[in-house]
């Protein structure tokens, strides 16, 4: 399964609360369309029925199935600079999370 390091966790957390969603809502991450290995990222109000939910102090990223399975042994990592934030998928074991 996918995990969030602390800092991927705050970020999901700041552009949840800046778009002003609801306690359920979070950031989804899918397969994109036409480009394999690539994924879209989006911030939805609730995770459709069929998604992976990754719940992390109040932080909520929704893995939709066809990308839950190239992501099982991923790290998901920010880095926020400015108003700008950035978004990196790395192995696990070489994250702390």
């Amino acid at each position: 399964m996918l995990t969030l390091t602390d800092n991927a966790r705050l970020a999901v957390q700041d552009l949840a609360t800046q778009a002003n969603l609801p306690d359920e809502g979070g950031l989804r991450i899918a397969a994109a369309e036409g480009t394999p290995g690539d994924f879209d990222l989006a911030l939805v109000t609730e995770a459709p029925p069929t998604d992976e939910v990754i719940a992390l102090e109040g932080t909520h990223v929704f893995v939709e199935p066809v990308a839950s399975t190239s992501l099982a042994d991923l790290a998901l990592d920010a880095d926020a600079t400015g108003q700008t934030t950035s978004f990196t998928l790395t192995p696990q074991d070489t994250v702390t999370p």
